[in-house]
């Protein structure tokens, strides 16, 4: 699962986060992905994930210090399930190993990953979380170029590989024309038709159909038996965020 929570601003009134965070948990609690990634928790929030759901554990860091200040890409997951075998943190841009701001972005944006283990298995996996600035075009496709790049350099075993976040890109875009490319867009290989709206992106809006699409889920090495944007709602049927959690289910 891949979810964009919305950072915890205070100026979204009906929207804050106070009033959408015990429902969020809920989400998660009853869809239980075995491993997903946020975007835009901040530290609070992605404290309050791992406090709600207890068989959870996280990796990632804060964009702005590659410690706790800013927005993570956080990777949970299940730990009666998975183990965390190595992760790190890289900056998209011409120097991915520090603290920076790449080509024409707007801010910090970071790409976390793991290498998780199934436990009682041999069995296993890559999983990349990251978040695409939503200014700077060259560094869209930029920063496709540069996680392709890490993916390569990491996955030397050819072992099975998840990459999600919000890439703030719409389908035709170059940067997932880059992606596909190189990996799978899980919707398009899944076994079973898309369960909910077309887009993921709402703007907190419940009044416009949902068709703007800029958070995904790519897979490598994998069979997709169904692919899901999660229309669940508060309950005066405002949404939980500005996006929607996406799904998949693999074996």
């Amino acid at each position: 699962m891949s979810y964009n929570i919305r950072y915890d601003n205070r100026w979204d009134k009906e929207n804050l986060w106070s009033l959408r965070k015990d429902r969020l948990s809920q989400l998660l609690m009853d869809y239980d992905p075995s491993i997903f990634g946020i975007q835009e928790g901040l530290l609070n929030q992605v404290e309050w994930i791992d406090i709600t759901l207890k068989n959870y554990n996280y990796i990632g860091v804060g964009r702005d210090d590659g410690k706790l200040k800013g927005e993570f890409c956080a990777i949970y997951f299940d730990t009666t399930k998975y183990e965390v075998k190595e992760n790190s943190t890289f900056w998209l841009s011409n120097t991915p190993d520090q603290v920076s701001i790449g080509w024409d972005a707007a801010l910090e944006r970071i790409c976390t990953y793991g290498l998780f283990k199934k436990k009682m298995s041999d069995k296993m996996i890559w999983v990349f979380n990251t978040h695409f600035d939503h200014v700077g075009k060259t560094a869209r496709k930029k920063s496709s170029e540069l996680i392709l790049k890490k993916i390569k350099e990491l996955n030397t075993k050819s072992l099975p590989v998840i990459l999600m976040g919000d890439f703030n890109s719409n389908p035709d875009s170059d940067p997932i024309k880059i992606f596909k490319n190189n990996l799978q867009d899980a919707l398009e290989i899944s076994s079973t038709t898309l369960k909910g709206p077309r887009g993921t992106f709402n703007g907190f809006d419940t009044m416009h159909p949902m068709d703007n699409r800029i958070d995904y889920i790519f897979v490598k090495e994998m069979n997709v038996i169904s692919y899901r944007h999660i229309d669940d709602r508060l309950s005066n049927n405002r949404h939980i965020s500005d996006h929607l959690p996406v799904m998949i289910s693999v074996q």
